[in-house]
């Protein structure tokens, strides 16, 4: 088998769950590169529709599908739009998380807790046993975050969700294989929208900030850096990796 074969994705159909914009648009699009079909989905049908135009423009397959990831009905029904469109699904993404914000224990309520719990580990449970039920074969990845490994101070909820997501990743490995591989991307410090929005900073702030938490390759990531995780561990080339967090992190 030739390098390029090893991570080619034609005649597979990946689901991205959040793939209206940040590490969900950059693996949607990657995915595409490699041959994949893909349903673009998230709750803001102007994004995931820009982001299919996007790949059909550039020659790639791709279906819109609005999905609210806490809604256990709607993500039953992304498989079915994915399987009646596409007649297969092949991989399954699940990339949708976040926290109500950097927010001290004594402060943290009750109800944030609970909404980030729900968001970002019960979104990643209901997706994989979706996944797993509407899959013959194929390749689960849950993006989590470096945030799972350590202390998180003042972020604890989103950090207990991520380590909920690698335990449940490393469990699914186990229980579904041989035939789906179920696997994480732990990301690094990515300046998505959302990242600005929680750590209250601006673009005008990241060189200062990659140097100042000690990231050795001395910026930060991108989607695309995750993108490439998530194709790796989607292809030919992972096939004997299953249970694993892979850290993608620039090296901090």
């Amino acid at each position: 088998m030739i390098i390029p074969e090893l991570f080619d994705l034609s005649g597979q159909t990946a689901v991205i769950t959040g793939s209206g914009k940040g590490i969900g648009e950059g693996t949607a699009k990657l995915l595409s590169e490699a041959g994949a079909s893909v349903v673009v989905s998230s709750r803001t049908e102007e994004d995931i529709r820009k982001v299919s135009d996007e790949i059909v423009s550039a020659g790639g397959s791709a279906i819109p599908i609005v999905c609210d990831v806490t809604k256990d009905e709607q993500v039953h029904a992304l498989a079915k739009s994915a399987l009646d469109t596409f007649g297969t699904i092949d991989i399954w993404v699940n990339n949708v998380g976040g926290s109500t914000g950097r927010t001290p224990l004594k402060e943290l309520s009750r109800e944030h807790w609970d909404q980030t719990i729900a968001l970002t580990l019960t979104s990643v449970f209901v997706g994989c046993q979706v996944a797993a039920m509407n899959m013959k074969k194929g390749s689960i990845v849950n993006i989590s975050s470096r945030s799972s490994w350590g202390a998180v101070p003042n972020n604890s909820h989103y950090a207990a969700a991520k380590a909920g997501v690698n335990v449940l990743t490393a469990s699914l490995g186990h229980e579904l294989g041989p035939d789906i591989r179920c696997n994480a991307v732990a990301s690094g410090a990515v300046p998505t929208e959302i990242f600005f929005e929680v750590m209250d900073l601006k673009p005008a702030d990241l060189p200062a900030y990659a140097k100042e938490t000690g990231v050795p390759l001395e910026r930060l990531g991108s989607p695309r850096d995750i993108a490439g995780a998530v194709l790796f561990l989607c292809s030919e080339a992972s096939s004997w990796i299953t249970g694993e967090v892979i850290t993608v992190s620039g090296g901090r």
